[in-house]
């Protein structure tokens, strides 16, 4: 790789391709000595449709979320990898990954999979890769299967 990345973002949201974009970063990350953040985001547009009371359903939702991230940690420091910083928001994923959290945090990487759990969307809205990819300020690593 030509750029000495220093501030890694892996999104990942619990599916396959999520998995492989964490392998990825973790393994960037360890190469070039980076921070490894790792963003998970609660979708609340999705969260807001549901016929449940909206604080349990997203309670449950982040809890969920944070037990994955401690997976995911776990992978990492596993790999050798010392500086993981877990994320979790709640929010629109699309512009959470692409622009708030790596304006915030300086990050110069962004390591996506080519799709995630919101797949059956993508034909409406778009998929949330294909809108980082097109407003990141900064590189962005697709993981395919």
């Amino acid at each position: 790789m030509i750029n000495n990345y220093s501030n890694i973002l892996a999104a990942v949201d619990g599916s396959k391709n999520a998995e492989l974009a964490l392998k990825h970063g973790v393994a960037i990350a360890k190469e070039k000595g980076s921070t490894l953040y790792l963003l998970s985001v609660v979708d609340e547009n999705a969260i807001s449709h549901s016929s449940y009371a909206y604080s349990k359903v997203l309670a449950e939702e982040k809890e969920a979320i944070e037990k994955e991230l401690l997976k995911n940690i776990y992978y990492a420091t596993e790999q050798g990898l010392d500086d993981v910083i877990p994320i979790v928001e709640i929010g629109n994923p699309k512009e959470m990954i692409s622009s708030i959290i790596p304006n915030n945090q300086a990050i110069d990487l962004i390591v996506i999979g080519a799709t995630g759990k919101g797949m059956i969307q993508s034909n409406q809205l778009g998929t949330t890769t294909t809108y980082v990819v097109q407003n990141a300020p900064c590189s962005v690593f697709v993981v395919k299967s």
